[in-house]
């Protein structure tokens, strides 16, 4: 039990913190808990289409057949599901598509720990973390789609009941939205913390338009280049 169960349980948890953390600290939508719960639950189903059905079978009919790999085939189907609902579209800009792709290599390094297969699921942790990591910088130094842009990092903290208003404000008027998303304060659980990026080759004119924000009475608000 402790080879089959126990050992890809804890390894599955442990590669899942290491991906999700790198999530939690750039405020992502999915963080530490869902990659975590992601990994672990797609361990928990590959162990189980390994070892808890084929018994079954053969006590029922020992002349049939269990196929192993159909429990697991379907967390490839529930990964889907979840991650469809991280990913977002503002005008022509798609953003959530690497919190969808974390999901999705959460669930495999998941089901690599449930077949036994260790080495394979700690190789894959360490390169996608290098990739979350390392790439991000790359990407702002030599992909940008015009070199004079930059990116701004916007943060709010605003009260729960005037979310709605500023979230219909910032989707319908802020151009060149790469990034919204939202988190309970700590401290506060009657506050939101807001964290926006925004492409933008103009300050001056990012801060008039967040001005506008301030009609809602928020708490704070920030703005400065996203740090990658």
């Amino acid at each position: 039990m402790l080879n089959t169960i126990i050992i890809p349980l804890i390894m599955a948890s442990l590669l899942g913190t290491v991906i999700g953390l790198e999530r939690e600290l750039t405020n992502k939508y999915a963080g530490l808990r869902t990659n975590l719960l992601v990994c672990l639950g797609s361990c928990v189903f590959t162990i189980l289409s390994i070892y808890g059905f084929p018994t079954a079978i053969e006590t029922v009919n020992p002349q049939g057949f269990g196929d192993p790999a159909r429990i697991a085939a379907q967390v490839l189907t529930g990964i889907g599901f979840i991650g469809g609902g991280t990913v977002l579209k503002h005008g022509a800009t798609v953003y959530g598509l690497t919190t969808a792709a974390t999901l999705w290599i959460s669930a495999a390094i998941g089901m690599a720990c449930g077949a036994g297969m260790i080495e394979l699921a700690v190789i894959t942790t360490l390169l996608s973390f290098l990739v979350l990591v390392s790439i991000r910088s790359i990407e702002s130094k030599f992909f940008r789609q015009n070199k004079h842009f930059d990116n701004y990092e916007i943060k709010i903290i605003c009260q729960k009941e005037n979310y709605e208003n500023i979230d219909e404000f910032i989707m319908s008027s802020v151009p060149n939205l790469l990034k919204f998303s939202k988190k309970q304060n700590k401290y506060d659980d009657n506050l939101f913390n807001l964290n926006i990026v925004v492409r933008s080759n103009d300050l001056i004119e990012l801060q008039k338009l967040f001005k506008e924000v301030e009609k809602y009475n928020i708490n704070s608000l920030s703005i400065q280049l996203e740090d990658v």
